[in-house]
């Protein structure tokens, strides 16, 4: 059993992602030591339910840790992350990797240069029913598994108009990038993460905008469409190598239903996964007559967020780097997201270069 308690930990971004985070790294054992955040009161609130020192220069933090979550906003990222890798500190940086495409190279380059490791925070591979997933494939219960249809559509689900998700500057961009990078990431590494070769992607800004943009709830406050200049939903077909393909659709605000779908096609089998839901298998036979299999299966629920920091910690207190949510395939995913935003630009199918 590896002692994650043995790792001296800190937050960098003390907003609500930070909380959440530092929750869950609390309830598990960890060895919180500190956070970093440059507004006043975000520090405060932090201290006072964690017990913990807080800081607004993030050098002093980096002084008293062995490891960090980075979870500011995304144009952040790069700052904070370079800086620890080159203290040799470990890293667990929210998804995405970068606000853009440069960014992440940067950051990529310095994770290869450093003695510690960045792991990039894609938390739906350690829900227990892609675990079910990854092990069938893995088993080669699939067969050939060519294609994935990724779904990830909120009806009304803009996060705060006038926040740092809304804006481009900051963020990188909107929907795509945002809940986006979690739909791509999660269909590559159910493929088992082949080259990407081709991208055809369009986004769209539709509803952000608008003076009359209805919504019944929203996760951060409404400071109106003038602080709005991101996508809001995006249509993207994917090519890899050996002819496997992904299928993405994407929305913060749609005038559909909700859903957040994988279906995977195989040779063999097929599956569909929704999270929070479990997994359904769709099987053929001809055992005594031709027949179709829809089976369920019914796993545990777990706190994804809280395996994926398990995994970190305990990585970080072996002293061994994540095979995992590597910072490589950060950089994979950061490609294809910029690759489906120059798409859109230029109306045609772009590369996806390396």
């Amino acid at each position: 059993m590896v002692d994650i308690s043995s790792v001296r930990l800190g937050i960098v971004g003390l907003g609500n992602i930070g909380h959440h985070h530092a929750e869950r790294f609390v309830d598990q054992g960890a060895n919180l030591v500190g956070g970093v955040d440059i507004a006043e009161g975000a520090r405060a609130s932090f201290g006072d339910e964690f017990g913990v020192a807080t800081y607004q220069d993030h050098h002093e933090l980096y002084d008293e840790v062995d490891a960090v979550a980075v979870t500011t906003p995304n144009k952040f990222h790069e700052q904070y992350v370079v800086d620890a890798l080159d203290r040799g500190l470990d890293v667990l940086v929210e998804k995405p990797l970068a606000n853009t495409l440069e960014a992440a190279e940067r950051i990529t380059d310095a994770a290869h240069a450093a003695d510690g490791f960045c792991m990039v925070g894609f938390h739906t591979r350690f829900e227990n029913p892609v675990e079910v997933i990854n092990g069938y494939r893995q088993e080669g219960r699939f067969g050939d598994l060519s294609h994935v249809e990724a779904n990830y559509i909120r009806r009304r689900g803009v996060p705060g108009r006038g926040s740092w998700f809304t804006s481009k500057e900051v963020a990188g961009g909107g929907a795509l990038i945002d809940i986006g990078v979690h739909a791509v990431d999660l269909s590559l590494y159910l493929l088992g993460y082949p080259e990407v070769e081709e991208v055809s992607g369009i986004t769209r800004s539709q509803f952000g905008g608008r003076d009359d943009y209805t919504y019944i709830q929203m996760w951060g406050d409404d400071q109106g469409p003038e602080g709005f200049n991101v996508d809001d939903s995006a249509t993207a077909f994917i090519r890899c190598a050996d002819d496997r393909t992904i299928s993405l659709e994407v929305a913060w605000a749609v005038n559909r239903p909700k859903k957040q779908e994988y279906v995977l096609r195989g040779t063999e089998s097929g599956a569909t996964f929704r999270p929070g839901e479990g997994v359904t298998f769709h099987e053929s036979g001809v055992q005594g007559a031709g027949h179709m299999v829809e089976s369920e299966v019914e796993t545990r629920n777990n706190d994804a967020h809280a395996a994926e920091q398990t995994y970190f910690l305990e990585h970080c207190a072996r002293g061994e780097t994540p095979d995992r949510n590597t910072v490589d395939q950060g950089l994979t995913v950061q490609r294809v997201l910029s690759a489906i935003y120059r798409s859109s630009e230029t109306g045609e199918a772009v590369p996806v270069e390396d």
